[in-house]
């Protein structure tokens, strides 16, 4: 049986246990965003964010993929599958999830001692402590090799200045994976959030990720102690190490806001009529939304591959570059079209799609731009360097 939903039977390439964990967080999305979202979308607000982080953390849902520390132990798969379905509810939603799970507590959990694993791991599991990763700063985007944040030894402490800006979860945050030039190198440190001297203003005035918590993080003269510092790393592969794990659940996450924005077109033309018959029964149309399912249902195929290679720990970076730069690309273009079906209306929040269009057009470019990953892909390809 064909399935439009389903059209090439991925969902036969699933276990009982990935179906569970896609069909609970659907469940969640369900009840708890989509009957919100429009209103917080519109206010630019997500009000209720720690009542929110508890209940994902009770679904298992932050920290997913690690081991250990009251985290959920799923696999890649798995975790791909929850970050689709939360962010075909909505982006500020997976990102707030991503923040947590793939850039903070991945960082404490990978270069962390076991005294700051013990400390923060098992509370932002729980979602009873937020956390935020600090790497782009308001003059250093993709280039963080250049970032002007530094802490410096004094005595046995670590003295921390600077800025760092477009950060998720910020304002809410107990703890902020910070990343700041030292004489040592790039080093990486878990700064409590109550520190003096630490701030974290929260971003007005946003066209996109509105129901996402965004801030800038303000450090002047914060003095933390010698075991602040992640020890396990030196150097821009930390940060870089967390991107891609992150940037893995964009892949998926991606073609969650495609789905959605898809669903509507689809369900649209069904029902809308011009000229005395669905829309849907025309030609130019049917030659949309079959275009939109091809893209749509093949990048879903490109991350279940990926998913299938991380589990396998055989993923490099490279492939999560292709996968991030098209599913991305393509489910900007998905949301376009489904906005041309549904004319007028496809501006309204009355309907999911150009809300999706327009926090896509941040998550295109977050966690490396299409640049950066065409130049990525560049390298690989030709064996040649061109970010000299």
């Amino acid at each position: 049986m064909f399935l439009p939903h389903d059209p090439l039977g991925i969902d036969e390439l699933l276990s009982p246990e990935d179906l569970a964990v896609r069909d609970t967080v659907r469940g969640w999305a369900a009840d708890r965003v989509l009957p919100h979202i429009a209103e917080w979308y519109e206010n630019g607000e997500l009000p209720g964010i720690r009542e929110l982080a508890r209940e994902l953390g009770a679904l298992g849902a932050l920290g997913m993929s690690l081991e250990g520390y009251g985290c959920a132990g799923a696999s890649a798969v798995q975790y791909g599958l929850a970050c689709l379905e939360l962010e075909a509810a909505d982006s500020g939603i997976r990102s707030l999830v991503s923040v947590q799970g793939s850039l903070a507590m991945y960082a404490i959990h990978r270069y962390g001692s076991e005294e700051q694993k013990q400390r923060w791991l098992p509370g932002m599991a729980a979602g009873e402590l937020i956390g935020c990763f600090g790497l782009t700063e308001p003059d250093v985007g993709s280039d963080p090799a250049a970032m002007r944040t530094y802490a410096k030894r004094d005595g046995t402490d670590w003295v921390l200045n600077g800025r760092k800006m477009w950060i998720t979860n910020g304002s809410v945050a107990a703890v902020a994976v910070v990343w700041a030039q030292t004489d040592e190198g790039i080093r990486g440190f878990a700064v409590p959030t109550d520190t003096p001297g630490f701030t974290a203003p929260e971003i007005k005035h946003k066209w996109s990720l509105r129901a996402s918590v965004t801030s800038e993080l303000v450090m002047d003269d914060v003095r933390l102690p010698a075991d602040a510092v992640l020890a396990g790393v030196t150097g821009l592969k930390g940060p870089l190490s967390c991107l891609s794990h992150a940037r893995y659940g964009i892949v998926w996450g991606s073609m969650g806001a495609a789905r959605a924005s898809f669903e509507a077109a689809l369900d649209y033309a069904r029902t809308r009529e011009q000229f005395g018959r669905p829309i849907g029964g025309f030609q130019l149309t049917q030659a949309k939304l079959a275009d939109m399912a091809l893209e749509l249902h093949k990048g879903i195929l490109l991350a279940h591959h990926l998913g299938r290679r991380m589990d396998a720990g055989t993923l490099r970076p490279e492939q999560i570059s292709f996968g991030k730069l098209n599913n991305v690309r393509e489910a900007i273009e998905i949301c376009r079209t489904a906005r041309t079906i549904l004319g007028a209306n496809g501006i309204s929040l009355e309907y999911p799609v150009m809300r999706h269009a327009t926090n896509l057009e941040s998550v295109l470019t977050y966690e490396g731009t299409v640049e950066m990953h065409q130049l990525v892909l560049g390298k690989a390809l030709t064996g040649l360097d061109a970010f000299r």
